[in-house]
């Protein structure tokens, strides 16, 4: 049986097969936050497509948490109407959604923005020297985070992945690179989860117990001094028991660094977050080919895969996928005039 096209369950959410399109940055709202006509026809044509999952893009719990001036947000009430729409739409062709909960950090890209982070260190010479935060910011924050998580819920969304990858404010507080407090949320590691563990609980709270929470990591730092993948596995065993249900295995833009990636370069993270932390993973990283994903899947190195950059280029890359690999799959009933 060909288990790419098989469902995938976490707690009460059926997912219909294994292909989720991981959060791409679209850059494609205004200084509001607001979903815009793009989002509805870039997201809805995925669904389409019949891929099973769909986490929209990084969206900003402040306005100070973005990572441009054309993110969507999630800050405000007024903002749960659009995206609460866009719910509507994707979850029409028998698409699961979840919605990507983020803060930039030192990373917030847009102007006129006094931005904050762990540790006053930028992330280049082109960003800002941002702000240390102060126990009442990190408080804030994470009330923020959990203000998010209610709204998402509003909307409909199915789950919430919390942005903990690529160098963004969770990320900061996680890597040695980028923090270096000396007080309860730096130096061990123990005090390094802190605030990932602060916000998943306050999360929590306000997230319905029978929706999953999913976090994403980056696995691999590409530094030396940074964090490695039996690292990330130990940090997500201190904050898995506060609800964390599933794993998005990413890699890097923690630091500066030189990758060197080739298809699949991310797979083995994945494996290893799996077998350390017993939890499901979705593994992914310049995966094209329908075989691969079939391999990844039938050898048990992840639960499902994301296909990111080749949905861009192929919003029906699951309709060919399913001929490459002799599965008959259901086609929206407006296109069965051409299945393959």
């Amino acid at each position: 049986m060909t288990k790419l096209f098989t469902p995938f369950k976490v707690k009460d959410l059926i997912i219909k097969n294994r292909i989720m399109m991981p959060p791409m940055c679209m850059y494609s709202s205004d200084d509001t936050g607001h979903v815009k006509p793009w989002h509805y026809i870039h997201y809805t044509t995925r669904a389409i497509g019949q891929v099973g999952l769909i986490i929209i893009e990084a969206t900003a719990i402040e306005k100070r948490g973005r990572i441009s001036d054309k993110d969507l947000g999630l800050w405000d009430d007024s903002l749960v109407e659009g995206l609460a729409h866009l719910v509507e739409e994707v979850k029409k062709h028998g698409c699961g959604i979840g919605i990507q909960l983020n803060h930039a950090g030192r990373k917030c890209g847009a102007q006129n923005e006094k931005i904050i982070a762990p540790s006053p260190i930028p992330f280049d010479e082109t960003y800002k020297v941002p702000d240390e935060m102060t126990l009442d910011d990190i408080k804030k924050i994470v009330d923020a985070f959990a203000q998010a998580a209610k709204r998402a819920n509003m909307a409909g969304f199915d789950l919430i992945e919390l942005h903990g990858a690529h160098g963004y404010l969770i990320n900061q507080f996680l890597s040695p690179l980028t923090n270096k407090r000396n007080d309860e949320y730096g130096g061990s590691v123990e005090n390094r989860v802190r605030f990932l563990k602060e916000v998943i609980s306050a999360v929590r709270q306000v997230w319905p117990h029978e929706k999953p929470l999913m976090l994403r990591v980056s696995a691999e730092e590409y530094a030396p001094d940074g964090n490695h993948a039996s690292d990330v596995a130990h940090i997500i065993n201190l904050v898995k028991d506060e609800g964390i249900d599933i794993i998005d295995v990413s890699s890097g833009a923690v630091v500066p660094a030189k990758i060197n990636v080739y298809p699949g370069y991310q797979v083995t993270y994945a494996e290893t977050i799996k077998r350390l932390t017993n939890l499901p993973v979705i593994a992914g990283g310049l995966i094209t080919e329908p075989v691969m994903a079939e391999e990844i899947l039938q050898n048990q190195r992840a639960d499902m895969v994301y296909i990111g950059r080749e949905l861009l280029r192929n919003p029906y890359w699951a309709l060919h996928a399913a001929k490459k690999l002799n599965a008959n799959i259901m086609w929206p009933p407006q296109y069965e005039r051409a299945k393959i």
